[in-house]
């Protein structure tokens, strides 16, 4: 029975990939990814993600799909695997906001019995960071602030409680049509317990191109971009002991490891 069993295994030729893609450029892929990506026999992911792989797209069989239609994707992601190699990208990193977690939810819901690996990729508050200098080189939290799923309740709580804690914040989702009021909220929140004076930078199409944008300000003035944020833009609420360097449209926001009260340099 032993040998019959490992011999079914064995004939198992369907896989799994939970991609994250990144910022949206091929070049900011791992070769990890980009490797699943070309040998995979059907790629399943949101039409905006899908396009920014497109030159990677070529005899596969590509199921488009849009926002709103996660749990149809990934439904359908379970049910090709059992017999295919299938590709689910998303965006930045599937574990960070993305299709990571449902995927394995609906598997295991399913009891999917084929290997399901998740490749890591470039999020962005990582992608904003390198964009900004180094804001984020201490303790930090990353906050959506979409309530599509999470209640607003929650939110509140967790943003007061990384303002509290004194954490580098890093806001995602900040806004969107139906949730124009989410940005100012949440900076009013942190206003109440962190000083006006830190730095905060805001990144809108973190490492896409010539699309690229970029503003660096203060708490206390953040809210004069209320207009241009969008659900684009990963916002970054440094502290007082961060500071900004430069000028001309060339600023960057440094914020202390703790080497300086150790070392001279």
């Amino acid at each position: 029975m032993e040998g019959l069993q490992l011999q079914s295994q064995t004939d198992k030729k369907g896989k799994l990939y939970v991609i994250g893609i990144g910022p949206g450029s091929v070049e900011q892929l791992t070769i990890a990814s980009r490797d699943a990506i070309l040998n995979s026999d059907y790629i399943i992911g949101n039409g905006t993600y899908l396009d920014q792989v497109k030159e990677l797209l070529n005899d596969q069989k590509i199921i488009r799909s849009h926002m709103g239609k996660e749990v149809d994707r990934a439904k359908k992601a379970v049910e090709l695997a059992e017999d295919n190699v299938v590709s689910m990208v998303s965006g930045g990193d599937a574990n960070v906001y993305g299709m990571a977690g449902l995927v394995l939810e609906v598997a295991e819901h399913h009891e999917l019995d084929v290997d399901i690996e998740v490749l890591p990729g470039v999020t962005a508050i990582t992608a904003g960071a390198s964009v900004l200098g180094a804001p984020i080189v201490n303790d930090f939290a990353v906050i959506s602030l979409s309530d599509l799923l999470t209640p607003w309740e929650r939110i509140e709580k967790r943003l007061m409680a990384a303002s509290e804690a004194d954490f580098i914040i890093s806001l995602y989702n900040p806004k969107s049509r139906q949730r124009n009021s989410n940005f100012r909220r949440a900076i009013e929140i942190i206003q109440k317990t962190r000083d006006g004076s830190s730095p905060v930078g805001l990144v809108k199409n973190a490492l896409r191109g010539d699309s690229q944008e970029m503003k660096v300000t203060t708490l206390d003035k953040v809210l004069d971009y209320d207009d241009w944020v969008d659900m684009r833009t990963m916002i970054l609420i440094t502290t007082p002991e961060s500071r900004i360097w430069g000028g001309n449209g060339m600023e960057k926001i440094i914020t202390p490891r703790g080497y300086q009260r150790k070392y001279d340099y």
